[in-house]
């Protein structure tokens, strides 16, 4: 498995937190903004009907084009799933629940990459990963997940992420932003926006360890270590079925994170 040693080492993070009775908390805490919580809420007050499928995408033509030491971006624990997948991952489990499995396939363009800026800029990098990297996640809930994750692509019009059901459909803002417009289509009607109805306002970084902090004798947190773990395990089990050219079973599961509120957390 090409992450096995970081999900043993996430699960023995997991595990001493247990151990010692302490809580365990991690990012990413963006799906607790009023973005992915109030396409949350549009899904679970049913304005979609039952859910059927969800789009994410993400593409950009490499971080080496601004980054001024992207050698990491290009190296085994690197690449564009393990960069911004555990956004839009943990923004799908969100809204629909946890992963039972997936297939998946990926790429690379190219095998080195020019750095584009700072002191380094002109040098050539070796890519030792693939740079191209898309699947399907099946939830337990029997929804399906299309993931499109680029380092390979120059730009889309796709939205980030939008979830399908029977009775619409939805536009869910950036899950690397706290905030951002959620747009609904209903069978019968046009694109219209959804006011923020859910989710802290006005959320940064760091609002994950407030949370866990406000939770009380809450358990788990919202942003907690077993939520973090099933998504490190779906990105790795997607990345096998890249490998192996067939489905791979998710080992892990978790339970849906709590709905927030429409609230403010100072």
């Amino acid at each position: 498995k090409p992450l096995a040693a970081t999900l043993d080492e996430a699960r023995a993070v997991v595990e001493a937190g247990r151990l010692a009775g302490v809580r365990v908390g991690c990012a990413p805490d963006t799906v607790l903004g009023t973005g992915v919580q109030t396409a949350r809420k549009a899904v679970d007050d049913g304005l979609i009907g039952a859910p059927v499928a969800a789009t994410a995408t993400m593409v950009t033509p490499g971080h080496e084009r601004w980054h001024p030491d992207p050698d990491f971006y290009y190296r085994p624990g690197g690449g564009p799933l393990l960069d911004m997948g555990p956004y839009y991952v943990t923004a799908l489990v969100t809204l629909l629940g946890p992963v039972a499995s997936v297939v998946g396939a990926a790429s690379r363009t190219r095998t080195t990459r020019t750095i584009g800026s700072g002191p380094r800029a002109g040098e050539v990098i070796p890519v030792e990963i693939d740079t191209h990297v898309t699947g399907v996640l099946r939830h337990e809930s029997g929804a399906l997940s299309t993931l499109v994750m680029s380092f390979d692509s120059v730009a889309t019009r796709a939205s980030n992420i939008e979830v399908h059901g029977q009775a619409g459909s939805l536009v869910v803002p950036d899950p690397n932003r706290f905030d951002g417009e959620v747009r609904i289509h209903p069978l019968d009607g046009e694109w219209e926006a959804l006011p923020p109805s859910a989710g802290y306002r006005d959320a940064a970084r760091g609002y994950g360890i407030a949370d866990l902090a406000a939770a009380g004798a809450r358990v788990p947190a919202r942003a907690n270590g077993e939520l973090a773990y099933h998504v490190l395990d779906v990105m790795s089990s997607l990345l096998d079925a890249a490998e192996g050219g067939a489905a791979v079973e998710v080992a892990s599961t978790c339970e849906r994170p709590a709905a927030v509120p429409l609230s403010d957390l100072t």
